[in-house]
């Protein structure tokens, strides 16, 4: 699976831990940045790098990494065909659901929220997750995906 991975320098260490793992379970991974750790990064450059290839590239996934996640979601979820959401801890259910319900093509991850083992197994759970497929959450997706606000 080709996965694509940003962070700032809040998720720098997060992002490199899981560029290892995905490797290592053998997805093709490309890494656009940060490459190191430089406290005065800006996050939204970094982020569209990794999700804007997406809109041609059917079945790809990114997983971005910020302090909370927050702004790298609302970055990415600016881009047309990119349904991001935001993982910071708390209930694992939430993962599965962004991935059953709405095709999620993209996870945030709060690195300052959340260890990097927490990490790893949320990106696993996120990756092992499929789609439904449910008409009525493909009926809505295709509505969000359908509009340019």
């Amino acid at each position: 699976m080709k996965i694509y991975l940003a962070s700032d320098h809040a998720g720098f260490h997060h992002k490199e831990a899981i560029a290892k793992m995905l490797i290592d379970a053998h997805h093709e991974v490309i890494d656009k940045g940060a490459f190191q750790e430089d406290p005065l990064d800006d996050y939204p450059g970094l982020i569209r790098l990794a999700v804007q290839p997406m809109s041609k590239e059917k079945g790809a996934l990114a997983i971005v990494f910020g302090g909370s996640g927050q702004g790298e979601a609302i970055v990415a979820n600016r881009m047309t065909g990119i349904r991001a959401a935001v993982y910071y801890g708390g209930q694992l259910d939430i993962i599965k659901l962004s991935r059953e319900h709405n095709d999620a093509n993209v996870l945030a991850i709060g690195a300052r929220f959340i260890s990097i083992d927490e990490a790893k197994i949320a990106v696993s759970l996120w990756l092992d997750t499929p789609f439904s497929g449910d008409e009525r959450h493909a009926r809505r997706i295709a509505d969000i995906d359908s509009k340019n606000i």
